[in-house]
């Protein structure tokens, strides 16, 4: 671009060739018999390796990452170095986080909402005037909203790694940068393009729309409140001994990266932080699942951090294959400052990575789970999402960070008991007073009774006690072990006053060694 941005820089860019020193430290809470004992400290080991296998293979010079599960930081790994000339990676040590800073200036944008300051469908040049000058790509393109910068939809070409060297630029040459005109690569709203300017922008917007900047919102607002001392964007007036410097990998050695003054695009990726403070953030953002009726006690409404979730129609898809070698299909939309995720083994999941120059990080939480994984890494676009993720699912599918059990409602436990009876009956019209008036119209009671009957035949005698698995207040999922097999079925209510079952679903699968 024409404009020149000024650098300020701490190292020049001599290139270093001493390797790091290999150095680890672990920090575990204490497990019970309850957590898992020997077991997660296996898993927990395990990933640990992997971290540090995906170090060597990176060329960071230190990492560091964290597993928070149920509100607490259990377990932390540090590896390397956060300077070349020897000095150990810790919890304590501060990291630029790159993208991941996105998250917190979409919460500020949520939380401004719910203080009526804005709405998330004002225009975006309502908080920032400067927008109203721009030239749109065709005639019936849509003016751009809040919520369309939030979510990458404004139309604005994708801007790594330009935008990550924009991070000096002062408030007043982002105004002429933007009374000078910006073009578009589409018209908006019609499709996901990721745009760091896009969120330099919101950064500008929490700015107007507070009446102070952004830096200050965010951390007198969001990160003090959560106890995040040591959490901010100005990296030059944090504890200098604290920090992990940046370097960059070429010509086999690391060289210095310079680093970047506090600037209008910090709100894109301008956050300094430790494992011990970014722990915080993340047990806060996990502490919104599930929806409950307890007071809300922090920041911003358990809600609002929900609302962060929610993605997108513009979704993409890819496969990947499990441990055991089975295709696995995952879908991905961006919402809110996150990432939002359906993965088969780990479930609904949030999750985003951070590439800057001298720095890469990423996270991924799994709400259902009350589990959170966090990586940050000391050098250019280091990037450590893949085992990250691979961390998650680990965590999973061994059964450290189990899917939590919904508690089944009054309502599900009547039904589901009415559902034994009709079992046992062979007969709906023994609950038929319990039955929404559709069950009857979809299936005669004598066709019903023809398929209970034929179930019955081939599974035997079934275990219908044992409890079924809520998915929600009104549905439930149910595993019966049966003398030839299982059934499984769903069973899910009306929205009637009071609730009655809709819909039953039986299906039988024998045993491998059933008589046939």
């Amino acid at each position: 671009m024409r404009r020149t941005l000024s650098a300020v820089l701490l190292l020049g860019t001599a290139l270093i060739a001493t390797p790091a020193p290999a150095q680890t430290r672990t920090v575990t809470a204490e497990p019970t018999i309850e957590d898992g004992g020997a077991d997660r400290a296996r898993v927990l080991a395990e990933i640990d390796a992997a971290f540090e296998t995906w170090q060597a293979g990176a060329h960071a010079p230190g990492m560091i990452y964290g597993v928070v599960l149920d509100g607490r930081l259990i377990h932390v790994h540090a590896s390397g170095v956060k300077t070349v000339d020897g000095a150990p990676v810790g919890p304590d040590t501060l990291f630029r986080i790159a993208s991941m800073s996105k998250a917190f200036t979409a919460l500020a944008i949520l939380k401004l909402r719910d203080d009526g300051k804005l709405s998330l469908d004002d225009l975006a040049e309502t908080h920032v005037p400067e927008l109203a000058k721009l030239t749109y790509p065709t005639a019936d393109s849509p003016r751009i909203r809040v919520r369309d910068l939030l979510s990458h939809l404004g139309g604005f070409v994708t801007d790594d790694p330009w935008g990550d060297r924009q991070q000096v630029m002062t408030e007043a040459q982002f105004t002429a940068f933007l009374e000078g005109g910006v073009p578009f690569t589409r018209a908006p709203q019609t499709a996901f393009e990721y745009s760091n300017f896009g969120y330099a922008l919101l950064g500008r917007i929490v700015t107007n729309a507070s009446g102070r900047p952004y830096k200050d919102y965010i951390e007198q607002e969001i990160m003090r409140p959560l106890g995040m001392t040591s959490s901010g964007y100005d990296v030059f007036a944090s504890d200098q001994d604290r920090r992990a410097l940046g370097y960059r990998w070429e010509n086999d050695a690391w060289s210095r990266e310079p680093d970047m003054v506090h600037g209008v695009f910090g709100a894109m990726g301008g956050v300094q932080t430790s494992a011990n403070d970014y722990a915080k953030w993340i047990a806060f953002l996990l502490s919104a699942w599930p929806a409950r009726d307890e007071p809300d006690t922090g920041p911003v409404r358990r809600s609002t951090v929900r609302e962060m979730a929610q993605g997108l129609n513009f979704v993409s898809g890819r496969n990947r294959t499990t441990a055991d070698g089975k295709p696995c299909a995952v879908a991905t939309a961006y919402a809110k400052g996150l990432i939002a995720g359906n993965d088969c083994e780990l479930g609904v999941y949030l999750t985003h990575g951070g590439g800057y120059p001298g720095y890469g990080s990423n996270m991924i939480l799994a709400p259902e789970r009350g589990l959170g994984v966090f990586s940050f890494a000391n050098r250019t676009y280091a990037g450590p999402g893949p085992v990250t993720f691979d961390a998650a699912v680990k965590l999973a599918t061994s059964g450290i960070a189990p899917t939590r059990t919904l508690p089944l409602s009054p309502a599900l436990t009547t039904a589901y008991a009415d559902l034994g009876r009709i079992w046992t009956a062979g007969d709906v019209s023994v609950a038929e007073d319990r039955l929404a008036m559709n069950v009857l119209m979809d299936r005669s009671v004598e066709t019903w009774r023809t398929v209970l009957a034929a179930l019955k035949a081939d599974s035997g005698a079934c275990a219908t006690e044992a409890p079924p698995t809520a998915t929600g207040a009104l549905s439930a999922n149910f595993t019966w072990i049966c003398q030839n097999g299982e059934v499984n079925g769903r069973l899910l209510l009306a929205p009637t006053t009071p609730p009655t079952i809709q819909a039953l679903n039986f299906r039988y699968t024998p045993r491998p060694d059933a008589a046939r």
